[in-house]
């Protein structure tokens, strides 16, 4: 039986990498073999490819160069770890996915969707996830949160109009895909989300 495929999304700050630690505990106590992992990154090119993408240079990079790097660094992704593990009746929890090109190189850069949207057919096929759980929060709140982090990277570092071009892009393919996504409010306490993410899990399991 093929595996399950579950994305994690949202703007910097949203607590992603607090939340996956519930999202996994709920699967591993339904009984369910668990592989985590992240974009870009995921595999030793992609991670190499992070560095590239999350560094500070002078001139910035094209939103064309950066799409085109998302996509090689999930065509490596897919063929090395998320498919295979999908074929072995796996479940998948990836941090970020094609949505976040979507949100950010289409709505934040201003990328033309129907260029993403090629990529995403000739990188991955028919493959979509099959959950998305977007964590929402008002930017300025997931801006505060990134400060007391430390040193921003270089999307980190972007302006607060960006972010808000980002949210409402990933706002935007939530409402159009309510079957798929699930977005939960992250503006709470790290307890409290992941009350809601457990509920969410346990609502979209009891449905098969």
């Amino acid at each position: 039986m093929m595996g399950r495929f579950i994305t994690v999304e949202g703007i910097e700050g949203a607590g992603k990498s607090t939340q996956l630690v519930a999202i996994r505990e709920c699967l591993q106590s339904a009984g369910c073999p668990v592989v985590m992992t992240r974009e870009p990154g995921g595999t030793a090119l992609g991670e190499e490819i992070r560095g590239l993408l999350l560094a500070h240079r002078d001139g910035g990079l094209a939103p064309e160069t950066e799409a085109l790097l998302m996509f090689a660094a999930r065509a490596e992704h897919l063929r090395q770890v998320i498919r295979p593990a999908l074929a072995a009746g796996q479940w998948v929890i990836c941090d970020r996915f094609t949505d976040a090109t979507y949100a950010y190189q289409g709505g934040g850069r201003g990328l033309p969707t129907a260029r993403i949207a090629a990529l995403e057919d000739w990188v991955q096929g028919e493959l979509r996830p099959d959950l998305t759980l977007l964590f929402d929060l008002p930017v300025p709140v997931g801006l505060r949160r990134i400060a007391q982090r430390g040193p921003a990277d270089r999307f980190e570092a972007e302006a607060l109009e960006f972010f808000d071009r980002v949210r409402a892009a990933y706002l935007a393919r939530a409402a159009a895909d309510p079957d798929r996504y699930r977005i939960v409010a992250a503006d709470a306490p790290a307890a409290e989300v992941s009350t809601r993410v457990k509920q969410c899990m346990a609502d979209w399991m009891a449905r098969d």
